[in-house]
């Protein structure tokens, strides 16, 4: 039997009030319509890219954060395909039938794949008149039925599965261009990298599509900096020296720095090394060499993203779009734990062949000043950072401490682009939106209150109300955080605050019923 879930009506009242239509529709606007990038990274940390306090090289990213717009408190999911779900859609990723990854676990929150009360972003922009683009990881549909063609976008390459090697086509993970698996006309370069090769498509559909003169909404989903290692020796050379010092003093390098860029109080403290990885004046002399390069194939793979970014930016520039494209760029999940070590016999972690990731230790860097990783819901596996630039619409050199959540993506990409939410796409009814445009946020760089936002993954779960985390892990019990003062979620309040704590709880069972939330016990029982 289902846990029992305690339904609240009154929380009802936090979902987004949207206008009852039946069909998308636009609304007029004096100023042409922007373009706009959605740019997703894999596995990147909150701390990694250069303004949000890491080391590795990203001045494209910088530039972009610099002459435009950082959140400090936006979140995702946790994971990568509930990320994506909610990213499309606008929904919570169970109410879009994902409530974990893409195999179907026999209830309705859980089919793997988008359900058809779902509206993804091409499906709203594309009847308003925008080419919808998407390249790269799709993750939420891993059959040709469930596709981006099938779900609106008007183009596509990349993998319906992401995963994979970064130096070869050929893997169980196929590519596929628009609606059939991809056939190369040409012999695979010896040099081939999937970033560079993601990029190579974005700019080819982008430049098929200008003749048609609509505005456009591009997807570009990366792989990087997701596992396995891999990254040119180049490239892995420029940062071998930068991690000779081991993770513990790029922590407090890194939290040291995003004090001194404004993105943290400077109060704010450092969260403790985290208990699975040792002191690094613990580790053996022969065992570091091996450490150093795992993070320097991670931050290669993170400059060489970065350089593509710039690709793009350059197009943008030379077509004369630059000024009027919104580019967003955001992470699916915080750094990953996962402990990966398998490949070829012999074969050297970072090349060819090898299958590693950097693991526990490096993603408790990469998630600075935060404690825990992906798939976990504390603030280091749902942090992400949020860049968001447009010359025509956005205010310059902005950091705003907003809350948000990839579900107000959607909301605010067609708040932007005139177009408002239907009720209904052909007989297909649709689920109200779940998020809220942040269109006020990002023209003015004024707060603004946020609905509740909850979590829920493998068992993790989390509800944030204002300034109070409930939070916690599968198994364990809840923590009561107050953010504003604790954002690293050091000091649990849940006994001294047990009347918050409370509510939250009620507001988070009554949202789980909503939403269809299967806890992992039960599904153990349903196996059985």
């Amino acid at each position: 039997m289902r846990t029992c879930l305690l339904l609240v009506v009154s929380i009802l009242a936090i979902v987004t009030t949207v206008t009852t239509v039946t069909t998308v529709t636009t609304v007029a606007a004096d100023a042409p319509r922007p373009n706009v990038i959605v740019i997703m990274a894999d596995d990147l940390g909150f701390s990694d890219v250069g303004c949000y306090g890491g080391e590795i090289n990203t001045p494209v990213l910088d530039g972009l954060a610099a002459k435009g717009m950082r959140l400090t408190q936006f979140t995702n999911t946790g994971r990568c395909c509930p990320t994506r779900a909610s990213l499309f859609t606008g929904l919570y990723s169970h109410r879009a039938g994902i409530g974990h990854m893409v195999n179907d676990r026999g209830y309705p929150a859980y089919l793997g794949r988008l359900n058809d009360r779902c509206a993804t972003i091409a499906e709203l922009l594309t009847p308003a008149g925008y080419d919808t683009l998407m390249v790269g990881k799709w993750h939420v549909g891993t059959d040709a039925p469930n596709w981006p063609r099938q779900r609106g976008f008007t183009r596509f390459y990349g993998q319906p599965t992401g995963g994979g090697s970064y130096f070869t086509r050929k893997t169980d993970r196929p590519f596929v261009l628009d609606d059939k698996p991809y056939e190369p006309t040409e012999p695979e370069p010896a040099t081939y990298y999937k970033t560079d090769d993601y990029t190579d498509f974005a700019l080819r559909l982008l430049n098929e599509q200008r003749a048609g003169g609509k505005p456009f909404y591009l997807h570009l989903c990366y792989t990087a900096p997701h596992w396995p290692l891999h990254a040119p020796e180049a490239d892995i050379e420029r940062y071998l020296a930068t991690y000779q010092d081991g993770w513990d003093v790029i922590r407090e390098r890194r939290h040291a720095k995003q004090k001194a860029l404004g993105l943290f109080a400077s109060d704010v403290v450092l969260s403790p090394r985290a208990s699975e990885a040792k002191a690094w004046t613990e580790v053996p002399e022969k065992a570091r060499a091996d450490w150093v390069r795992r993070m320097a194939i991670h931050a290669a793979m993170v400059d060489i993203m970065d350089r593509n970014i710039g690709r793009v930016v350059a197009w943008l520039r030379e077509t004369g779009q630059f000024d009027n494209t919104l580019i967003v760029f955001l992470s699916d999940n915080g750094a990953s734990a996962e402990v990966v070590d398998r490949g070829e016999s012999g074969s050297v972690i970072g090349a060819k062949g090898s299958f590693a990731g950097f693991n526990q230790p490096w993603a408790n860097a990469s998630n600075t000043p935060f404690r825990r990783w992906k798939s976990i819901v504390h603030e280091g596996g749902i942090a992400t950072p949020f860049i968001a630039h447009w010359p025509t619409g956005i205010p310059a050199g902005r950091i705003v401490h907003q809350v948000g959540h990839v579900i107000d993506v959607v909301p605010t990409v067609i708040d932007l682009a005139g177009v408002t939410y239907p009720t209904a796409i052909g007989d297909r009814a649709l689920a109200p939106l779940d998020g809220i445009s942040l269109r006020s946020v990002l023209t003015t760089g004024t707060v603004q209150p946020h609905v509740p936002l909850f979590w829920e993954h493998e068992g993790n779960r989390a509800v944030r109300r204002g300034d109070w985390k409930l939070v916690a892990q599968n198994g364990k019990d809840w923590e009561l955080y107050n953010l504003a003062s604790d954002r690293s979620e050091l000091h649990d309040l849940v006994k001294e605050r047990s009347e918050i704590a409370e509510e939250l709880i009620t507001a988070w069972q009554a949202w789980a019923m909503d939403v269809g939330v299967v806890m992992p016990n039960e599904f153990k029982k349903k196996a059985k």
